[in-house]
C-alpha cells in the first residue's frame, strides 16, 4: 500500500501521473568518514566494517546472490541490509540500473560511473570537502540528470543513494540550513543515537565557522563544510531531471536533506526545476519509525 504523509494533493497528482511507468533506477555511492567514528553507525559491525559497506551493497545489487563475492552482505542474523529489497524489486520489475561514484575510498568490484568525486572527511573537521569538488560533482549531477531524463522519456527517475554515515550529514545539512531537525533524522540503529550525532554535528558547524548563522543563503559552502558527495550529486541530478521527468528521492531524511539543499540551491543560484515533479519515498519502517520524526522534518 502507499500511503502519502504529507503535500497529499501533490503526492496523488505525481502517482496518479506516473502509475504503471517504467522507471529508472539510478544510485549514488559516497563514503564519509563520518561513519568511521565509533557508534556512529550500525551498518557495518566496526569502523574497518564500515569503510566496505558499500562496496558490499553495491556487488550484491549488481550481481545478486553469489557463492563467493569479494564483499559479502552481513549474515541475516545481524540484520537485513536494504539493499535486499531494491534488488528484490529491480529485478522484479526489470528496471534500468545505473551506478554513480561519487566518492569513494576503494573501488567497487562492479562497473559504475565515475563521476570524479572524493570521499569526504568527516564533518566534525568541518572541512568535509573542497569546494572545487562541490562544484564540480554539482554540475556533472545536472549534466546527468539531463542524460537520465532523456533515457526515461515520460515516465520518471528513482533516485537512491549508499552512504553509510549519511544520516549523520544530512543532519548536519538540515541544521545548517536552518531546520529545527535534531532528534529528527533516521539512523541504522534499533534506537537511534540522536544525542551523538548532534554531538558530531555541532561540532562540525562550529568548525566551519557558521555554527551561528544558518547557511541557507551559502549552500555549496555548506556542502563542502559539512556534507557528503552523495548530497550535491543527487541534487544536480534531480533538479535538471525534474524540468522533463518526474524524480523520485528514494531514501528517508538523507533525501529530505537533498531536497532541502535543492530549495537552498534554487534560492541562491536561480537553478530551474520543477519541486511539483520531486516526491520522497521510503518505506513504512523509515516514514513511521517511533524513534525519529522525518515525517514532521518534510512537512
Amino acid at each position: 500500500m502507499i500511503r502519502v504523509y504529507t503535500q497529499v494533493q501533490q503526492g496523488k497528482n505525481w502517482l496518479q501521473r506516473y502509475r504503471r511507468r517504467q522507471p529508472i533506477f539510478g544510485c549514488i555511492l559516497g563514503f564519509t568518514d563520518t561513519g568511521l567514528i565509533p557508534g556512529i553507525s550500525a551498518a557495518g559491525a566496526t569502523p574497518k566494517d564500515r569503510q566496505y559497506t558499500c562496496l558490499a551493497d553495491v556487488e550484491f545489487l549488481y550481481n545478486g546472490f553469489q557463492p563467493q563475492p569479494k564483499y559479502p552482505l552481513p549474515p541475516l542474523d545481524a540484520g537485513a541490509s536494504p539493499v535486499l529489497i531494491t534488488k528484490a524489486i529491480i529485478d522484479a520489475l526489470n528496471i534500468p540500473l545505473y551506478l554513480f561514484n561519487a566518492g569513494l575510498t576503494h573501488q567497487p568490484t562492479v562497473p559504475t560511473i565515475d563521476l570524479g568525486g572524493t570521499p569526504a572527511r568527516c564533518l566534525s573537521s568541518g572541512h568535509a570537502l573542497e569546494m572545487a569538488t562541490v562544484k564540480h560533482l554539482l554540475e556533472v549531477g545536472r549534466s546527468w540528470g539531463c542524460k537520465l531524463a532523456a533515457e526515461a522519456k515520460d515516465s520518471y527517475l528513482i533516485l537512491g543513494e549508499c552512504v553509510v554515515g549519511g544520516t549523520t550529514t544530512a543532519l548536519a545539512i538540515l541544521l545548517g540550513l536552518g531546520i529545527a531537525a535534531a532528534g529528527k533524522v533516521n539512523s541504522s540503529h534499533p534506537q537511534c543515537n540522536h544525542t551523538q550525532k548532534l554531538a558530531v554535528v555541532r561540532q562540525g558547524l562550529q568548525a566551519s565557522g557558521f555554527n551561528s548563522v544558518p547557511l541557507l543563503a551559502q549552500p555549496l559552502e555548506l556542502v563542502a563544510a559539512v556534507g557528503d558527495p552523495m548530497q550535491i550529486v543527487v541534487a544536480g541530478m534531480a533538479m535538471a531531471a525534474s524540468l522533463k521527468v518526474g524524480v523520485m528521492l528514494a531514501g528517508g531524511t538523507q533525501m529530505l536533506a537533498v531536497y532541502a539543499l535543492m530549495q537552498a540551491l534554487a534560492a541562491k543560484y536561480s537553478i530551474s526545476w520543477l519541486p511539483e515533479n520531486i516526491v520522497v519515498g521510503t518505506t513504512r519502517w523509515v516514514a513511521e519509525d517511533p524513534t525519529v520524526s522525518p515525517v514532521g522534518s518534510s512537512a
